[in-house]
């Protein structure tokens, strides 16, 4: 117990010593020994690196993950040293949302059947993401991290003990200095010769002893200085070779940067390729909504000539219908169909017909022309083509 409090005892004053000693430094009050121009550009560009590597890192962090609670778990497994529980990204718990909505609407209906398909392209999506979160946390963030809590504080190590020896070399320095002050003082007195008259011959012997315990004591901070010079020297140059090994650091990093940048092109692409998919796969849906939007409007200047509708507000009289001049598209049949009456048209999967609306129709149903024969057909048997 003794010597653990010695040992504090001992660590605090030096604590205490170097801080005044750094105080006077930067009051211009002490010596410094300042280090060469390379050294100190070497020490600024590794400062500027940890600065913006910290940056980059806690940014991508962000890109990759936005919910800070997510990161903050993630954070406390990798300390605890356990594997994080596998979590759904956002797009895959879309996909499976539509798609359980679509059971419940039902997978024949037009919005069920596009709900299916958009469902399963997000879950691929999130699939895509998943997968590129993986590559780019292995691929940019870990030697990120690895620079940030390896070498980086192996540097910031030797650089503190780099300036502890720079103190403690400064302080022998000091030290000699004063002693060869105080030796030359007590030459000085030792020269002069006694007066006996006014004097007593004790001073002149106690001068003379101080001179040789200043001089032994100039001896010692020599000896002092040279053992601090030379640990001095050998801890510059081992943190000079740490600092100079930024340059490999800067080399890996541009690697890592590479293969981020290859991971997200890899994953924007495949997200352009889902989504042309799915366009394909909708445009091969019965689409009700585009349907509404081709409707011509009647205008109030017709109403008010007196131009009536064939169609009438209960039944519609095909004969009576008569094709737009334009508007008119061609439509692909899916599936065969048998007309309930005479006012529908039976139609023949993958038979081409012409179809249109008119005003007021209801907007499941289309009007269907093959040939001379005419008819009501429903949207959801066909595939519209432009």
């Amino acid at each position: 117990m003794d010597f653990n409090v010695k040992k504090l005892a001992s660590g605090a004053g030096l604590f205490f010593t170097r801080a005044v000693q750094f105080t006077e430094e930067k009051l211009g009050q002490a010596e410094k020994t300042e280090l060469d121009a390379h050294f100190e550009n070497l020490m600024s560009r590794a400062d500027c690196t940890k600065n913006w590597t910290e940056k980059i890192y806690r940014q991508t962090e962000i890109l990759l993950q936005p919910n800070p609670s997510a990161r903050i778990e993630e954070f406390l497994y990798e300390k605890l040293d356990r594997k994080a529980p596998s979590r759904i990204t956002n797009g895959e718990l879309l996909g499976q949302y539509m798609q359980d909505a679509a059971k419940e609407f039902g997978p024949g209906t037009p919005y069920g059947s596009t709900l299916i398909e958009v469902g399963e392209c997000e879950r691929r999506l999130g699939a895509a993401e998943r997968e590129f979160l993986q590559t780019s946390a292995i691929s940019f963030l870990t030697p990120l991290r690895n620079f940030l809590e390896g070498d980086w504080r192996t540097i910031s190590k030797e650089r503190r003990l780099l300036e502890n020896l720079r103190l403690d070399l400064d302080a022998c320095k000091t030290r000699l200095k004063k002693a060869k002050v105080a030796e030359a003082k007590a030459a000085c007195e030792g020269e002069m010769a006694p007066d006996f008259h006014e004097t007593r011959p004790r001073n002149y012997v106690l001068s003379a002893s101080a001179s040789a315990l200043w001089s032994e004591e100039v001896e010692k901070a020599e000896h002092e200085l040279r053992v601090a010079q030379t640990e001095f020297d050998r801890q510059a140059e081992v943190t000079r070779l740490l600092l100079e090994g930024i340059s490999s650091t800067h080399v890996n990093h541009l690697r890592c940067l590479h293969e981020f940048v290859e991971a997200q092109a890899a994953y924007y692409k495949r997200c352009h390729h889902h989504m042309q998919e799915l366009q394909k796969e909708l445009g091969r849906l019965p689409n009700a909504f585009a349907l509404n939007s081709t409707h011509p409007v009647a205008t109030a200047g017709s109403a008010s000539e007196g131009v009536s509708s064939p169609v009438e507000t209960d039944t519609l009289k095909i004969e009576e219908v008569q094709a737009p001049a334009t508007g008119t598209r061609k439509a692909k049949v899916l599936y065969d169909y048998d007309a309930a009456d005479s006012s529908e048209l039976s139609l023949l999967a993958d038979e081409l017909i012409t179809v249109y609306t008119v005003p007021g129709m209801d907007s499941d149903w289309l009007v269907g022309e093959r040939g001379n024969q005419k008819g009501k057909v429903p949207v959801t048997y066909l595939e519209l083509l432009s």
